[in-house]
């Protein structure tokens, strides 16, 4: 494998097994990437990721950018150096932090004024800024800055975000080959998806990217951003068929085990989000018995782990007693070790989705896991 290509390993149906060669290192696929916003995975650190198994980290551009700047992690060597992560990172183009901003922004063709969620001040984010500060941040994958609508979005407000979006593709990716004709084995540039629940407009998304680059990787944005579940299935039944088989697919912003297998029997192969960490600091687990919140009375006396086949340190060292005694009495280890057992969960269950598809078995494998999970057994 030479960098940034990506080799199918198996395939199921369109569920796939693979792996991307990145200047940090391989990852295997499928992945769930943790997100480290700020340069950090809430309430973990390095070693705790390595430990349960996660090879890929998501940074976040907006937000690096407004603290600490881009200037001043590029001079302390970059994010891999800058968080002491010396494997995989992508960076978030910053588009959903700066159009979550509402009433706070304003968007013309030429890119977004927003106000600093931190001091207020005026900011103004581009095409050509968001590749700038990504490529200071140093990431191995670099995202194309889109414009994100709401999952239900009308047509009309869909279109004009997915037209745009590709407007903006094209001037990243020329700012994007204007840094890598010195350094093109650096970073990588991936487009996103856009077009809402629009099967239609998805399609044109799709044939729009193609034609703009020979691309390493394509996201799939604008899902899980409030439509039902069923729907976002649904565009993805819709999309597996068309996407390119020879590189990775990336599911933006999803993190449940659900979604995550079905996500992958659409074809899916990389994911992030803040749900395994988020969940983990508000007391509740992921089990394969479904959710499981720790704050319950029932735990009190319970000298049972949190999962007995997970491997992880929360679940090795310490009783669901315990853990609940730590949120009862507001320590701050139990955030850790609940958001390192969800972490692993997520970095497992894409592993051994993964095993499944290479011996043939996911489809039922899947089928079974779920049904166990949606009964929620705690």
């Amino acid at each position: 494998m030479t960098l940034f290509d990506y080799h199918v390993d198996a395939t199921e149906g369109f569920a796939r097994k693979g792996r991307l060669e990145l200047p940090h290192g391989v990852i295997a696929t499928p992945t769930f990437m943790p997100v480290g916003t700020q340069g950090t995975v809430r309430a973990l650190s390095p070693y705790d990721l390595e430990s349960v198994g996660a090879s890929m980290v998501l940074g976040n551009t907006y937000h690096l950018h407004l603290r600490p700047g881009e200037d001043v992690v590029a001079e302390l060597g970059g994010l891999h150096n800058f968080m002491a992560w010396p494997h995989p990172l992508l960076t978030d183009s910053g588009g959903f932090q700066v159009f979550s901003l509402a009433g706070f922004r304003k968007v013309d063709e030429d890119g977004v004024e927003f106000q600093s969620h931190i001091d207020g001040s005026r900011r103004r984010l581009t095409p050509e800024r968001a590749v700038e500060i990504q490529w200071a941040l140093g990431a191995d994958v670099a995202m194309a800055f889109d414009h994100v609508v709401p999952g239900q979005a009308e047509f009309t407000l869909a279109e004009e975000a997915l037209e745009r979006t590709t407007r903006w593709l094209e001037r990243c990716a020329v700012r994007h080959r204007s840094f890598c004709a010195d350094e093109p084995q650096r970073q990588t540039l991936w487009p996103i998806l856009q077009g809402a629940t629009h099967r239609d407009l998805r399609h044109r998304g799709l044939d729009q990217i193609g034609s703009i680059a020979d691309w390493t990787g394509l996201a799939v944005g604008g899902l899980a951003v409030g439509e039902p579940k069923e729907t976002m299935y649904a565009v993805l039944d819709t999309l597996a068929p068309s996407l390119p088989s020879s590189i990775p697919r990336y599911l933006m912003g999803v993190g449940f085990p659900e979604d995550l297998l079905q996500a992958i029997s659409r074809g899916m192969d990389l994911f992030d989000c803040v749900a395994p960490t988020r969940n983990g600091r508000n007391g509740t687990a992921f089990t394969s018995d479904g959710p499981l919140n720790i704050r319950n009375a029932a735990f009190r006396r319970d000298p049972a782990a949190l999962e007995e086949s997970c491997d992880c340190e929360t679940c090795r060292t310490y009783s669901r007693a315990y853990l609940r005694h730590l949120f009862a009495a507001d320590e701050l280890l139990g955030l850790r070790l609940l958001s390192l057992h969800n972490v692993r969960f997520l970095v497992a269950l894409a592993t051994e989705a993964g095993t499944q598809i290479a011996a043939g078995c996911f489809d039922s494998w899947s089928r079974d896991w779920i049904t166990r999970y949606n009964a929620r057994g705690n």
